[in-house]
């Protein structure tokens, strides 16, 4: 299988690579500059990373950096034990950092090599779908606080990402359908031939070794690359578009219920009741038709995610998402659709119409 390159342009240029067996790529894109590299990898694939660190010990000294698995390892005090490391290591300005994980190992080790020496190289293997299709690609890293997920990171962007697809034949069944949350998402957003791709395939056909899953993380790739290359920062964009705000569409009641679960829930399964919602909320409001609205439903179950939420109530959530990085001041702000690719912003909703949307995810509960 040949592997497809995908350009990110702008200020810092990178690529992108979808294959298989990709690791043997790593030495060109660090370059011969770096004597050390730093290997942050999820603790629990420390038997998958073996075919990196190999590739990296035969050009580099390698410092490889076990972290705790999931979310638990977005924390200010994961990211301190990161930087003591690579002090005690003697890492300069032209060293790299490379992530072997999924999402969060990629927020995480993006966040580290942004603010060793004010930024470092790095570059990312991510090793879930999420990762490949959303974490990897764009420059943005992070880690949680009590008041919130990825409020305290920077804008990093990688020297490359490699998206091994062999990866993905070990991610358990669940894991792969909650990175779908994110392609959807993108659908939705952007590019309407992923839905139709969702819409006329079998679910069981969309397997790790599959051409419809290639293609749909190809698309759904190029989707984030077209939207952050003329908006990285998050400025805004031009004629009314939301800029790399659009990406974010689903995710203000998706991180609220992460927050809420204390992230047992899945991210792409959070952004799949946060799309529906906000598909419902521009329903109420009059800015989408229910047809497209209905689609929201109809599109997120198809592939076997959640589009309804049995756990914390409207007030909490709503307190969660008034922390929100789209928020201005007091006043709410959503990405919504006025039709699929037409992502607009929704500021200050009534709460009319958000209790409204909210009563269609939970069934009516309060």
């Amino acid at each position: 299988m040949s592997a497809t390159v995908l350009h990110v342009g702008g200020a810092s240029p990178y690529d992108v690579v979808v294959g298989e067996d990709l690791a043997e790529r790593l030495p060109a894109i660090l370059g011969e500059d770096v004597q050390r590299v730093a290997l942050l990898f999820a603790g629990a694939l420390g038997e998958q990373a073996e075919p990196v660190l190999d590739a990296l010990r035969e050009h580099y000294d390698v410092l490889a950096l076990g972290l705790p698995d999931g979310e638990r390892a977005k924390t200010s005090s994961v990211a301190n034990d990161c930087w003591e490391a690579l002090g005690e290591a003697g890492f300069t300005r032209s060293d790299a950092v490379v992530t072997f994980g999924g999402g969060a190992t990629t927020d995480l080790g993006g966040f580290v090599a942004a603010t060793w020496l004010r930024g470092v190289r790095v570059v990312h293997v991510p090793t879930t779908l999420l990762a490949m299709v959303d974490a990897a690609v764009g420059g943005k890293t992070g880690v949680n606080t009590a008041a919130g997920k990825n409020l305290v990171g920077s804008f990093h962007e990688p020297a490359g990402v490699l998206c091994d697809l062999r990866l993905l034949a070990s991610l358990p069944r669940e894991e792969l359908v909650a990175g779908l949350g994110e392609v959807v998402k993108c659908g939705f957003v952007a590019d309407p031939e992923i839905l139709r791709l969702v819409e006329t395939t079998e679910p069981e056909a969309l397997t790790a070794g599959s051409d419809v899953l290639r293609e749909l993380v190809e698309r759904a790739i190029q989707v984030k690359i077209d939207i952050v290359v003329t908006d990285l920062k998050e400025t805004g964009g031009s004629d009314g578009h939301p800029g790399r705000e659009a990406l974010n569409y689903g995710h203000t009641l998706a991180h609220a219920i992460e927050r809420s679960e204390d992230y047992a829930i899945r991210h792409g399964e959070a952004v799949a009741i946060g799309a529906v919602f906000a598909a419902e909320l521009a329903r109420a409001a009059g800015v989408l038709a229910p047809e497209v609205a209905d689609r929201h439903h109809t599109a997120f179950s198809r592939v076997g995610l959640p589009t309804t939420y049995d756990g914390a109530g409207f007030d909490e959530l709503h307190a969660a998402m008034a922390v929100d990085k789209k928020s201005r001041g007091s006043q709410l702000r959503f990405v919504v659709l006025e039709d699929v690719g037409r992502p607009v912003i929704l500021a200050g909703p009534s709460e009319e119409h958000l209790r409204t949307a909210f009563g269609v995810v939970t069934g009516g509960r309060p």
